[in-house]
């Protein structure tokens, strides 16, 4: 089970190229049920994901850099790519704080990923991580490969 809180970031009060890195590019062979492929640095992950959106099942296996390869000719949509930022946080936490590339230039979000549904309800963001887009499906990285940045950015 994924349990995750995202938030739309517009500006960082420290510089973020201090924290470790990945390079993420990932598309989708499915947007009903949702499939993913993703190259995360030398990773490559297929992901199945459940319905809904602060809490969802999800399942992931690894793949080669071959079968990534050949399962990227059969993705639709465009590809989500962005840099992705770890960033501890308090109760050892960290914050993904992901800035996207390609398309979704100038857009940045952060998200967080709990234990349990009472640790993501109960949690108070910094102010630095900007509003609570957990909900708002135009926030999800489906479909931003569907539809680019919303609109109301």
């Amino acid at each position: 089970m994924e349990i995750e809180r995202k938030f739309l970031t517009k500006e960082l009060p420290f510089d973020i190229t201090a924290y470790p890195c990945k390079a993420i590019t990932q598309a989708y062979l499915s947007f009903s049920p949702t499939i993913r492929i993703r190259r995360s640095n030398t990773d490559y992950i297929l992901t199945v994901k459940g319905k809904g959106h602060l809490a969802r099942e999800e399942f992931e296996l690894p793949l080669s850099e071959e079968e990534y390869n050949r399962l990227s000719l059969k993705t639709e949509g465009t590809p989500v790519c962005k840099k992705r930022y770890l960033v501890p946080i308090e109760e050892n936490l960290t914050a993904e704080v992901d800035i996207y590339e390609g398309e979704l230039q100038g857009l940045m979000t952060t998200e967080v990923e709990f234990s349990s549904m009472e640790a993501a309800e109960k949690f108070v963001a910094p102010a630095w991580f900007g509003r609570d887009v957990s909900e708002e499906k135009a926030y999800k990285n489906t479909s931003f490969s569907l539809y680019g940045i919303p609109k109301e950015l």
